[in-house]
């Protein structure tokens, strides 16, 4: 099957897109197409076996919001339109709104099925994305919670296959090295330090947890975490509480380091308002960490409460306390969470699973 891809999409969509596509071009040929946002490579490039990454000279040369890079997308469809003419994919996949108008318009009178991944409805674009989720020939959701936001949306039910995000589970497993720890028990959080992330909810439920300490990896570099404000305010929030001595902020760790984090940590806690992707939390139990995650968005598909991790609402320090202090105090718990997080890891999200299950979407479609 030839497989074109479209990726109008931010660094960490982009990471799962090719992490994907390399997985698709074992058995397929995919070609992924991008608007060129830097200087540096070359128009055309294999980035592994089966995959082909092609730069689209079009705008500036750096990276563009959505809004920004509208003004350009007539170029881009027009290009794709040559450049699929001359030689015809069996199937489109677009990802984002931005890149599912070039697939629409680049696609049109050739009869090549289009199919269509948004990672986050967008409150600005809605009446954009319905009439994009009804145009494609199948939209793509992570999880059933993002189903049931584009069935709201007014995407027919029919339309919707759910494939969720796939985790590294070669990069992320149970064996491996460990980050350097003290004695005391560990917990983490990884990501972002926005409030509505759930970084200040764990560091209220310290006061209750007596002698554990809490690493937060996200955030600025190192360096300029002084003069960051979430960081500030999280570090102002921990003095208040009195847990400034239990709380450690690393700033932005490099994605390779991150699976022997987790791996040194007692327990992974991942507690945000929202969870389109869940990809905290996969990694963790990927890791045979046992993990603590709020009851929402992709966490309901993946986490099996009390059997591969534990479930709380967010924003609520008191009950996370609770967990954390059940989950720290009984080895018992974590290893069985952990093993059993690390099976389902392996079993339902890892990019083999993700890419034959996308293949079905696109065969269906094809149909």
């Amino acid at each position: 099957m030839n497989i074109a891809i479209v990726a109008s999409a931010n660094g960490n969509q982009r990471h799962r897109i090719l992490s994907v596509a390399r997985e698709l071009g074992r058995e397929h040929h995919v070609t992924i197409y991008s608007r060129r946002d830097n200087a540096e490579g070359k128009p055309k490039t294999r980035v592994a076996p089966g995959v082909t990454l092609e730069h689209i000279e079009v705008g500036p040369a750096c990276e563009l919001t959505s809004d920004d890079v509208v003004p350009y997308l007539n170029e881009v469809g027009d290009h794709l339109m040559t450049r699929w003419s001359q030689d015809r994919p069996d199937v489109i996949h677009a990802h984002s709104w931005t890149g599912g108008l070039v697939a629409v318009a680049a696609a049109k009178g050739l009869g090549v099925p289009v199919t269509q991944t948004f990672h986050l409805i967008d409150a600005t674009h809605m009446q954009l994305e319905r009439a994009l989720g009804r145009r494609a020939n199948a939209v793509i959701a992570g999880s059933g919670d993002e189903e049931s936001a584009l069935i709201r949306l007014g995407v027919p039910r029919g339309n919707i296959a759910v494939v969720p995000y796939g985790v590294d589970t070669e990069r992320f497993q149970r064996r491996g090295a460990i980050a350097t720890r003290g004695t005391r028990k560990r917990l983490l959080h990884v990501g972002p330090l926005t409030i509505d992330r759930g970084a200040h909810t764990i560091v209220r439920a310290l006061q209750g947890l007596g002698d554990v300490e809490l690493v937060i990896a996200g955030g600025p570099e190192p360096e300029d975490l002084d003069g960051d404000r979430d960081a500030r305010r999280l570090r102002a929030l921990a003095e208040q509480l009195d847990v400034a001595d239990r709380v450690t902020l690393l700033g932005q760790v490099k994605r390779a380091a991150v699976p022997k984090l987790m791996r040194s940590a007692d327990a992974v806690v991942s507690v945000p308002r929202e969870a389109g992707t869940g990809i905290v939390a996969l990694e963790a139990m990927a890791c045979g960490v046992p993990v603590i995650a709020s009851s929402v968005g992709a966490h309901l598909d993946s986490i099996i409460d009390g059997v591969t991790g534990l479930l709380v609402p967010p924003d609520r320090p008191a009950r996370t306390a609770r967990l954390a202090r059940e989950l720290l105090y009984d080895p018992t718990l974590r290893t069985a969470l952990g093993y059993a997080g690390a099976d389902r890891a392996r079993s339902r999200y890892s990019w083999e699973r993700v890419s034959q299950e996308l293949v079905r979407v696109y065969e269906a479609a094809c149909a």
